[in-house]
């Protein structure tokens, strides 16, 4: 598969990373020689240096044998420009990156008119996560499934839970609750556990279920499963625009801290439900006196991943609240996992995961459908939803029977709607969505789970 990246940005560059490793044929293009040297020298693609919106460029980048042409440079116009132009030199798929909020309402008829496979908004997936989290501050990470249906949850097995020492088959027979338990970390490894792996306080525990199921669980073991009753925000950029919409739809009084005087006027103007604090976000007694001590999410969205990885520090010590921090640089994930900022997240990543799920979805070779992709556990395993469209080996056979890949579970299974955590005797049927999670990387069909 020929793909050609528009723009060679951090998001470029990303997308490169891991697109590289999906046995596909990338070409970059970017305006700028000295961008172009720096990324082919550690990624395997052919850089081009040119405007990529012009038809030039776009013929010597190989538009014409293309299958997919990604845009995200800097600008909204000039993404939907390089598309729109790629479109009428090949007959490639498009997917850009629009960001401006402004164009957030109209993102179906813009897809429509111009014939644009996929539109990606960062900011805009940013601010869905961190409101599914401020929703269900227990977790540290959601990923949801099957619409919403079903949910991944990360969650750090505290001493009040009463877990320490407990196998997770005992813990599902305890609690009675229809959860699966799916990965395990701790300092030592990361590992798809057994029903014999034995859980400790301080690790970081995966579990998938419904989320009615999941809040079940979590009460049992004395997690707060209610949403959070006010939010805290630091930085006013359009991540927090976005943010601050959708929580004031669900009725939770948000106040944003925001340096700049006239940046605050705009923000009071798109956010007339918010209260907008024009002043510094790391001062330490405006927190205060703004209510750190008592807010119930503070979530840190400045353009500055050291403010922002600094400032939960500082509030877990004068606050219970539920922390999110936004990280834009990806080299340090490893070191900001070891510091207990709560939740991170990374648009970068989350982008990448969109687009490869798509990439995936037309790779696929035999009878189903990569429907969603989260790369999970610190990007060493992934979560994977199939469509199960057509009769395929795996079909109509007991799991148990199936010869699965180590390291991989089938964690879930919807059928017409209903949700169920499989066991050894059920089979999977054709119209399914089946959820699997493994180390194994690159997973495109269905089948890939079986050994070969």
């Amino acid at each position: 598969m020929h793909i050609i990246i528009v723009g060679c940005g951090k998001v470029g560059r990303t997308l490169a990373e891991q697109l590289q490793e999906e046995n596909t044929d990338l070409t970059l293009i970017d305006i700028s020689e000295k961008t172009i040297n720096s990324v082919t020298e550690d990624i395997d693609a052919m850089g081009v240096v040119g405007n990529g919106a012009s038809i030039n460029t776009l013929m010597e980048a190989g538009v014409d044998s293309a299958d997919i042409l990604i845009s995200v440079t800097a600008s909204d116009e000039l993404n939907l420009l390089c598309c729109l132009i790629a479109q009428k030199t090949g007959r490639c798929q498009t997917i850009a990156r629009v960001r401006n909020p402004v164009y957030s309402q109209e993102i179906g008829f813009i897809k429509e008119k111009l014939g644009i496979s996929m539109i990606i908004n960062p900011e805009l997936a940013a601010a869905r996560e961190i409101s599914r989290l401020l929703r269900f501050p227990a977790a540290i990470k959601i990923d949801a499934f099957s619409k919403g249906r079903v949910e991944l949850l990360k969650f750090k097995v505290l001493p009040e839970f009463g877990l320490d020492g407990m196998t997770i088959s005992r813990i599902t027979e305890k609690y009675r609750c229809d959860i699966l338990f799916c990965a395990i970390e701790n300092k030592d490894e990361l590992s798809i556990p057994g029903g014999d792996h034995v859980i400790h306080d301080g690790d970081f525990v995966s579990i998938i279920a419904t989320p009615q199921n999941t809040a079940q669980f979590f009460k049992k073991i004395g997690l707060k499963t209610h949403q959070v009753k006010n939010a805290l925000i630091i930085g006013g950029g359009t991540i927090s625009v976005y943010l601050a919409k959708m929580l004031s739809d669900i009725r939770i009084p948000v106040k944003i801290i925001e340096q700049n005087f006239q940046r605050c006027e705009y923000l009071s103007e798109q956010l007339p439900d918010a209260t907008i604090i024009n002043g510094d976000g790391t001062n330490r007694s405006l927190l205060i006196e703004e209510g750190l001590e008592t807010a119930e999410s503070f979530v840190t969205l400045t353009n500055l991943d050291e403010e922002n990885i600094f400032l939960p520090l500082f509030a877990r010590k004068v606050s219970k609240a539920k922390l999110v921090a936004k990280v834009n640089r990806l080299p340090y994930t490893d070191i900001i996992d070891e510091l207990d900022i709560g939740s991170v997240i990374y648009p970068k990543y989350l982008t990448a995961d969109m687009i490869l799920r798509y990439v995936r979805a037309m790779q696929n070779t035999i009878g189903s459908n990569v429907e969603t992709l989260y790369h999970i556990l610190d990007n060493q395993a992934e979560a994977l939803e199939f469509n199960i469209r057509d009769d395929s080996p795996v079909v109509g056979i007991p799991l148990a029977d199936l010869k699965l890949k180590d390291n991989l579970l089938v964690c879930c299974l919807t059928r017409h709607g209903a949700v169920s955590i499989p066991r050894g005797q059920d089979t999977i049927q054709i119209g399914d969505n089946v959820i699997i999670v493994t180390t194994h990387k690159g997973l495109r069909d269905i089948c890939d789970i079986l050994e070969k």
